[in-house]
């Protein structure tokens, strides 16, 4: 065989070897438990990435909520100490802290046991790559505790499957280490009218959603938000300001809060924060997060 030939046959032996490692994707990254408490999954390269200040409130901050705040916290205390504990589904009332809520429950629960307890996030459209996730972390020695941000699905979503197998489903089920808390404003986690029209079309309507709806009874906890109301909303306008020294006085403070949630159509916890961050810019005061 002539060198010029040798040397195309090595040529397109190597396109073809970068054409394939291009479609198997980067390599699988080395994941450091030690870097934070707090992670985010990337599932293109089975990567997670370290958070290293997360965006959280101290849990005393969080107000108007101490029934559904008290059951969360046992649950993961009880998580954290090793024993039994259910997956959890906060769900109603947009901005009533739900996922602040989980977020200041693992640090505070952290802090107390000193336990390794980790956070791990993983976004509504990486759903589908739980598997490879709960592989991660069945052999990482740690408690973890996995939780997706507003979590809903839509019509003809499938990715909903790889949650309920995750969930209570599979073979080889939910790892022990493992607990999956989600926040979502539906508490079936799909739209009520996805609900309706799918039992007026189908055949035996009782079926059609069930196995969609049996999503939401895998959570063994639901905790409902529902929207605040005025003593709730001046509570942790009043927490927000002492806890920041905000310096305004009450009445003047109430009166401002007040008129912020009428321009925003509503009260709830989101709203007081944003206020919070407007008085504290006007004040020239700065706003640590925990």
């Amino acid at each position: 065989m002539s060198t010029d030939m040798s040397e195309l046959l090595l040529s397109e032996v190597r396109r073809l070897a970068d054409a394939l490692e291009r479609l198997a994707g980067p390599p699988p990254a080395k994941n450091d438990w030690s870097a934070a408490d707090c992670f985010v999954w990337v599932p293109v390269n089975q990567y997670l990435q370290p958070v290293a200040r997360p965006n959280r409130v101290a849990l005393g901050l969080i107000r108007g909520v101490d029934h559904v705040r008290d059951i969360l916290h046992e649950n993961t205390l009880r998580f954290a100490d090793g024993y039994a504990a259910n997956n959890v589904l906060l769900w109603g009332a947009r901005g009533m802290g739900k996922s602040s809520l989980v977020k200041a429950v693992h640090a505070d629960v952290q802090a107390a046991t000193q336990t390794p307890l980790k956070l791990v996030e993983v976004h509504r459209e990486d759903i589908a790559s739980l598997p490879a996730l709960l592989d991660i972390l069945k052999s990482s020695g740690l408690r973890v505790i996995v939780f997706c941000d507003d979590l809903s699905f839509d019509h003809d979503d499938t990715a909903y499957k790889s949650l309920k197998a995750a969930l209570d489903g599979g073979i080889e089920g939910r790892p022990d280490n493992v607990l999956f808390y989600a926040t979502s404003n539906r508490r079936h986690l799909l739209p009520r009218n996805m609900m309706e029209n799918e039992q007026s079309t189908a055949i035996n309507p009782s079926e059609a959603v069930e196995e969609k709806v049996s999503l939401s009874d895998r959570f063994g906890l639901w905790l409902g938000f529902h929207k605040c109301s005025q003593d709730d909303y001046l509570s942790m306008i009043d927490g927000y300001a002492q806890h920041f020294d905000l310096g305004l006085d009450r009445e003047t403070l109430h009166h401002q809060a007040l008129e912020w949630a009428t321009t925003r159509g509503g009260r709830s916890g989101r709203v007081a924060w944003q206020y919070i961050q407007d008085l504290a810019g006007r004040l020239r005061k700065p706003l640590e997060r925990v």
